[in-house]
């Protein structure tokens, strides 16, 4: 899915000015597998993420984002990590400050496939991630934890 409506129509007020911005990370486990996809405009492996839209529940969130970019109907089972990403700057130099909340998440049915452009492949990998970027490995391993309540960065 391109870019929200809503973002589009804050840019037009604020153009590149950085934006905060809420997004979710579904982590869909099935067995001892998680689901992970290419992205369409980096080729890097990931899981699931999304932007929150507004008024929107974040877990409502994960579990539209999985429909929307897989095809999986999921639950959404804990959060398991609250990070601030590094401000992302985008070509166009549209900037934004990412609050991303990561979801520990099941697979409940379908038969993952890249259902809206943002991935080029979508698939079952083995829950070692070594595939991953840094960031994306720690999600995944922030959710696959079963000690875990959630993680949260700063507070010091």
């Amino acid at each position: 899915m391109p870019t929200p409506d809503f973002i589009l129509e804050l840019r037009r007020h604020v153009g590149t000015m950085p934006l905060p911005l809420s997004g979710v990370t579904a982590v869909i486990v099935r067995g001892d597998e998680v689901l992970l996809g290419r992205r369409e405009d980096t080729g890097e492996l990931t899981p699931i993420t999304g932007i929150i839209d507004p008024g929107e529940e974040p877990a409502d969130a994960a579990a539209r984002e999985a429909l929307e970019e897989a095809g999986v109907v999921i639950t959404v089972d804990r959060l398991a990590w609250v990070h601030q990403i590094p401000r992302v700057t985008y070509a166009n130099g549209d900037q934004s400050d990412y609050l991303d909340l990561t979801f520990r998440c099941s697979w409940v049915s379908g038969d993952p496939y890249p259902a809206d452009g943002e991935m080029t492949e979508v698939g079952w990998y083995p829950l070692s991630v070594a595939d991953l970027a840094g960031d994306m490995r720690r999600r995944v391993e922030a959710a696959v934890d079963p000690a875990g309540p959630a993680r949260f960065e700063g507070g010091r």
